[in-house]
């Protein structure tokens, strides 16, 4: 990344949700790779319909990991994770077709193997500032007074404030002069049969002339996102590990395009993945001490959807 950039040659990255495996393909290139992506802030919504039907791990299972995560931050190892599960599903749609007919920011399908759909920025550059967009906060739009619901829902905020905290930190092993510009605004999000309203703050920083040059350098430092890991990132990260039980894969992890002069990317979240057996859709939420069960497993379920 760091050569292409250099060059200021156009390229696309994908990487896992433990950085481990990073594919970086020069545009250029890409009509030989089985790989294609759509970043587009202002597409137009398309109606469709999906069959789309959820087979999600009992409650009772999703409890017992739930409070091992609360025990580990009763310990004070974390005082933010966000769990996840696979839930296996049944559509009457192929990945290639979800892909061209999903309403999203950022869209990506890879090699038939997984598709995403993902409404969340993760870092986007531009005339040497940075812009981070942690999203965190959910619920029915037609909840009622939802907005104000989750605006003045105390844990809600405080795991929102944790987030932008963490984040804010990020910024600042790469940046100078990290500010937060704007904090707790909703964007209102199509969830295929409903939509929902979605928290996010933004948070930006000053980067230096050259920072084409060492690209790759300010991603290692930035991943994993820490807007779907947890806080503090390193102890989180194992536990995630221990409790969640399955591998994420590309599942939270980013993927953005250089064009040569500015980054923009998303973190892969609202992402259905094809397994031997059938179709796997991740999802999860924000953990802390205030959380409950059964909201976070009703929010689980919530954010499995076709967009």
């Amino acid at each position: 990344m760091n050569a292409l950039g250099k060059e200021r040659e156009p390229f696309l990255f994908i990487s896992d949700f433990k950085a481990e495996h990073i594919e970086v393909i020069a545009l250029k290139d890409l009509e030989k790779h089985d790989i294609h992506y759509s970043i587009d802030e202002n597409y137009t919504y398309k109606e469709h319909t999906h069959f789309l039907e959820k087979s999600l791990l009992s409650f009772e299972s999703y409890k017992e990991k739930f409070s091992q995560v609360i025990e580990k931050i009763k310990s004070g190892e974390t005082y933010i994770l966000n769990l996840t599960q696979p839930t296996k599903i049944e559509t009457d749609s192929s990945l290639e077709e979800i892909f061209q007919e999903a309403n999203a920011h950022y869209k990506l399908l890879y090699k038939d193997k997984f598709v995403c759909f993902s409404p969340e920025k993760f870092i986007q550059i531009s005339e040497n500032r940075i812009h981070t967009f942690p999203m965190k906060g959910t619920i029915d739009a037609k909840t009622p007074n939802a907005q104000e619901k989750i605006l003045h829902d105390t844990k809600e905020m405080a795991e929102h404030i944790m987030i932008v905290d963490l984040l804010r930190n990020d910024l600042s092993i790469v940046a100078q002069n990290v500010k937060v510009d704007k904090f707790r605004y909703i964007t209102e999000i199509d969830a295929g049969e409903k939509k929902l309203l979605q928290v996010s703050s933004h948070i930006s920083g000053e980067l230096k002339h050259s920072w084409q040059d060492s690209i790759g350098d300010i991603l290692e430092a930035l991943l994993p996102a820490g807007s779907i890991s947890g806080a503090p990132k390193r102890s989180t990260l194992h536990i995630i590990e221990s409790v969640e039980g399955y591998e994420r894969g590309f599942f939270s992890g980013v993927f953005g395009v250089f064009d040569g002069e500015e980054v923009d990317s998303g973190v892969m979240i609202r992402f259905l993945e094809k397994e031997e057996d059938g179709l796997i859709y991740k999802s999860g939420g924000g953990i802390t001490l205030d959380s409950s069960a059964s909201f976070e497993y009703n929010e689980l379920e919530e954010k499995i959807y076709l967009p």
